[in-house]
């Protein structure tokens, strides 16, 4: 006989012994209590015994809108065939949340995403008449620790033994931590005082502060897995390398739009 059917009966054997004996109810808890099995939330039909689930995972997917602003990315839109679209493409991301309140995650986060796209430059051709050709990069790798609000009950207890899940879970979320990017050129450019034509590889890396907000949605289509959606804006700048001497800043910013795929436990 399964756990879940144990229960089962000895709650109906309970029932039956406190309606013909007056047995005190917290004699047949008691014996319920020693038959369950108290360190984990199990799943029981439509809900949780015992407790609300701690711990959940989702794996996500979506696009990185990144806000491409700045000197480098002027000059890479200016001098060469690139939009600020190129610098936005998918991405994928792992989160992982602890709950420490009814209403209150604590969250890990990470993600990567990465764009490359070819270009040339616009008002220039080399000696035989042929474009100046190169390939831009960016790649961003954020991870921080935040925390998500829900602003409604994500469940309710029904007696001492089951927690039932809500369907729908709406939340806010803030956090932050690092980011590490790399911004790379390779190809051919110009010396612009000589207008000589020269291969080169131009490269920029390196960690730096980020902080993001968030609105999302969880979605439950059993107690355990689930649907998420999120939009997120990062917020981060970093000091360019020397390969970029006399540029700016670079600003790493940039919103996030995804859909994952969540389980607990």
């Amino acid at each position: 006989m399964s756990c879940h059917s144990l229960l089962r009966a000895l709650s109906a054997s309970c029932r039956a012994v406190t309606t013909g004996c007056r047995l005190p109810a917290t004699a047949c808890s008691l014996a319920l209590a020693l038959f369950a099995t108290p360190a984990h939330a199990q799943v029981s039909g439509d809900g949780f015994l015992f407790r609300p689930p701690r711990v959940s995972l989702t794996l996500r997917g979506g696009w990185d809108a990144a806000s491409a602003k700045g000197d480098v990315f002027a000059f890479a839109t200016d001098q060469l065939t690139l939009g600020r679209n190129d610098f936005r493409g998918p991405f994928g991301g792992l989160d992982v949340a602890v709950s420490v309140l009814p209403r209150l995650d604590i969250t890990l986060s990470t993600s990567v995403s990465a764009t490359s796209a070819p270009s040339e430059f616009r008002d220039w051709v080399d000696l035989n008449d042929l474009p100046i050709e190169q390939t831009t990069s960016l790649r961003r790798v954020p991870v921080s620790l935040g925390f998500r609000a829900y602003l409604m009950a994500r469940g309710h207890s029904i007696g001492q033994f089951a927690w039932v899940p809500a369907r729908f879970s709406p939340y806010v979320g803030a956090g932050g931590g690092f980011m590490w990017y790399r911004f790379r050129q390779e190809g051919d450019f110009i010396d612009f005082q000589t207008t000589n034509v020269f291969p080169d590889v131009f490269e920029s890396s390196d960690w730096t502060p980020t902080a993001h907000a968030a609105v999302g949605l969880d979605y439950w289509l059993t107690p355990v897995f689930g649907l998420n959606a999120e939009g997120k804006y990062n917020w981060a700048k970093a000091k360019l390398g020397t390969d970029f001497s006399g540029f700016g800043r670079i600003d790493l910013s940039g919103y996030m739009t995804t859909v994952g795929l969540s389980v607990r436990f």
